[in-house]
């Protein structure tokens, strides 16, 4: 049996990117029951992508009884709904079988892993306080993605002069304003540009240098996705939200690295039961974003576990 139903979590602080705001995170929890043990998912429906909560509700909902893992990648598409249900099925597997999920998928032995802490979208003033605040942190990714970001830039570096930086434009640039700021990225460090250009139109990123690495964000959802940005990024970050979960994400990392691409593995807003499979999916990869949880005011119960070293493995008791 599968349920699904909606949770909102609140957010510890107002977080904005180019595209707007939002002071609570909406989700979606699925249940899959049988045979007496119950497996859990979580996605985050995103408007980007055309999702509403009631949407993707009503793309579980309309599954039939039964469902394998296996079946469901042909019986919906990459997307939310489908990752929520994949994630909770693997849940359900791993509880049958007495087993944690990474020795069902045949992978090595999970371990933490180091993950960025994004810094929203604000006046340079504002960013640069909340970058000495998590200076302390190896890594800050931070959202920017308008005409006037050089200041922010400025405001960061140094607010955290020590803090590897990956910058996030959300689709917000334009040609013109990423040339620009091209070499002042390099100046200052940054390591890592995220989606510069909105998805459709970023063919000039194949024509022009890239000194600092690109990742496809909004361009990159499944293995399919993959082929198509050859020669205009660098990196892909995966997102389970648009994998359409554990399983294929699993097979487009896999890809990804044959085909030459650095890995992210990233994350909408969304609680530790939404990052926990994700956890998994990073292992090895070059760059992590599951800083979801430390965004929240409230959490699941039994939540992840973020320390020095990183993002934790999920403990049994909230998934896998």
């Amino acid at each position: 049996m599968i349920r699904v139903q909606s949770d909102i979590f609140r957010l510890a602080q107002t977080f904005t990117i180019s595209r707007g705001s939002k002071t609570e995170a909406k989700v979606l929890t699925v249940q899959v029951t049988g045979d007496g043990v119950t497996g859990w998912g979580e996605c985050v429906p995103y408007a980007r992508y055309g999702e509403t909560l009631d949407s993707v509700t009503a793309q579980i909902a309309g599954l039939p009884e039964g469902i394998t893992r296996q079946a469901l990648q042909s019986t919906l598409p990459p997307g939310a709904a489908r990752n929520a249900v994949d994630c909770a099925l693997w849940d359900h597997e791993a509880k049958l079988a007495g087993q944690r999920v990474w020795t069902l998928a045949g992978l090595p032995a999970t371990g933490p892993v180091m993950t960025a802490f994004t810094l929203s979208l604000a006046e340079p003033a504002a960013m640069r306080d909340a970058a000495a605040e998590n200076a302390h942190r190896p890594i800050l990714k931070i959202k920017l993605g308008t005409p006037d970001d050089m200041p922010r830039l400025e405001a960061v570096r140094a607010g955290a002069p020590q803090s590897v930086i990956i910058v996030d434009a959300n689709e917000g640039w334009t040609p013109a304003v990423y040339t620009d700021l091209a070499p002042h990225l390099i100046r200052l460090g940054v390591a890592l540009v995220e989606q510069p250009l909105p998805a459709g139109q970023d063919g000039m990123l194949a024509e022009i240098a890239r000194p600092v690495p690109v990742c496809a964000d909004e361009s990159c959802f499944d293995h399919a996705s993959l082929p198509d940005l050859k020669g205009k990024y660098d990196v892909v970050n995966l997102k389970l939200d648009k994998t359409g979960g554990l399983t294929e994400g699993l097979l487009t990392r896999d890809l990804a690295r044959q085909m030459g691409y650095g890995v992210m593995v990233g994350c909408m807003v969304g609680s530790s039961l939404a990052m926990a499979p994700a956890v998994l999916l990073a292992q090895g990869a070059a760059w992590t974003d599951l800083d979801g949880p430390l965004l929240l005011s409230e959490d699941r119960p039994n939540p992840l576990r973020y320390d020095a070293e990183g993002v934790h493995p999920p403990d049994a008791n909230l998934w896998g």
